[in-house]
């Protein structure tokens, strides 16, 4: 016997004899269980992850890093700020915004919207949307024009195209002999956008910063400065610097506190779904428990033998511990590869199972993300590999120390 005893014991018994096929029945089933918790733990936190990033992406394609603006939601000198800010650390590009709640209004179709001015030339400094033009082209907004470029699904729902005209109604009054009439003025049509997050795409609308400010009489101010950043992780140490660049008079926010209630709701899903799936994996390692409790009382026998031939208590555990540990390390390695296989492919696997049934999973009317992502982090895989392993040796140490009890004499006491 070239092996040794421990280990050989151990792997001759994941093996049945022919009375013994419901032991190896219920070895399979915990090797399964223990597969398929990996296999949708990693899964799942790769799609979560997948979001998290998109969703990051997508809102960050139209809002900037940091934002800088007045207490009065106004900056009357963003010409010498940009200059400024231009030179301080992490900021790679800057540019003026001016921002609004409007009405959209074509033919008999009325939608409420976010307004915003932008400088063509600069804001590809600051967002995607210039990539993002379906139809025209950001540089068509010439000031004094009065252009629009529209969302994909905003002017899906006003039913306009490119050379339509549609009337802008500001909150803000204006005095005439009829009575108190609020401001409206006539856009035309000369670009559509479409970002892929349903928010933006059905409720943004983008003219040239001079006719949004001679619109909603601002003179020569702006609503305030967007500004990216190297690394936009980097947000939060960014805006304290900025905050005492500045001195008073200024108000500095990043995204982190603009979109803090989405990432956050995604990280507790996370946290959350990793409890529940990893509660999954603990049931299948506990499995386990009951496949040594019934190989164990099925060899009392030998086990007695064994040990009157000079095997130790502690031999006897060892054994039965590594009996589980092999049945839960195939379990976890088949449950790793499963993962990883299903988390890179996951989204080529959902499109095609959406066309087979005709179904969608995510519509984009209800999510921010119609599309399910995929993001695999190494890191997270070791984690769920590693916690799976240790539930099931955990689970071996009750059985194994029951083996280890057995006392020859009472067990052949009859044979």
């Amino acid at each position: 016997m070239f092996k040794p005893l421990v280990l050989y014991l151990a792997l001759r018994y994941t093996r049945a004899k022919k009375r013994t096929h419901f032991i190896s029945f219920i070895t399979l089933t915990s090797i399964l269980g223990i597969t398929l918790g990996v296999t949708a733990l990693i899964t799942v936190l790769s799609v979560m992850n997948g979001f998290q990033s998109e969703l990051r992406r997508r809102i960050l394609g139209m809002t900037s890093h940091v934002t800088v603006t007045g207490y009065d939601g106004k900056l009357r000198d963003w010409r010498a700020l940009a200059g400024r800010l231009q030179d301080r650390p992490h900021v790679v590009g800057s540019a003026p915004f001016v921002e609004a709640q409007v009405m959209l209004s074509f033919d008999r179709r009325v939608s409420g919207s976010m307004l915003r001015g932008v400088l063509p030339e600069r804001e590809a400094q600051v967002s995607a949307v210039t990539e993002r033009m379906t139809a025209g082209r950001m540089t068509d907004l010439q000031p004094g024009r009065f252009g629009i470029v529209l969302g994909a699904e905003l002017a899906r729902y006003l039913g306009v195209w490119l050379g339509d005209k549609v009337t802008v109604i500001t909150p803000q009054i204006t005095t005439t002999p009829a009575g108190i009439l609020p401001r409206l003025k006539r856009f035309t049509v000369v670009g559509v956008f479409e970002v892929g997050m349903y928010e933006y795409d059905r409720n943004m609308a983008l003219v040239h910063i001079e006719d949004a400010a001679r619109l909603l009489r601002l003179g020569d101010a702006v609503s305030g400065l967007r500004l990216k950043l190297d690394d936009l992780f980097l947000a939060p140490r960014v805006t304290m610097s900025l905050l005492e660049f500045l001195g008073p008079g200024y108000f500095v926010t990043d995204w982190t506190r603009l979109h803090s209630n989405f990432f956050r709701a995604v990280q507790m899903e996370k946290r959350v779904m990793f409890i529940i799936l990893m509660l999954i994996v603990a049931v299948a390692a506990f499995n386990i428990v009951s496949t040594l409790v019934m190989v164990v009382t099925d060899k009392r026998t030998d086990i007695a033998i064994l040990r009157t031939q000079g095997m130790t208590p502690g031999a006897v555990m060892a054994v039965f511990v590594l009996l589980g540990s092999i049945i839960g390390l195939v379990g976890t390695i088949a449950g790793v590869a499963g993962g990883v296989a299903l988390a890179l492919n996951v989204e080529t696997i959902v499109p095609a199972i959406e066309r087979l049934f005709g179904v969608h999973f995510l519509a984009a009317d209800v999510y921010y993300i119609s599309e399910l992502p995929s993001e695999l982090h190494w890191e997270d895989v070791w984690r769920i590999a590693g916690m799976a392993y240790l539930l099931s040796l955990l689970a071996t140490l009750y059985p194994a120390w029951q083996a280890s009890r057995i006392k020859p004499a009472e067990e052949l006491r009859y044979e």
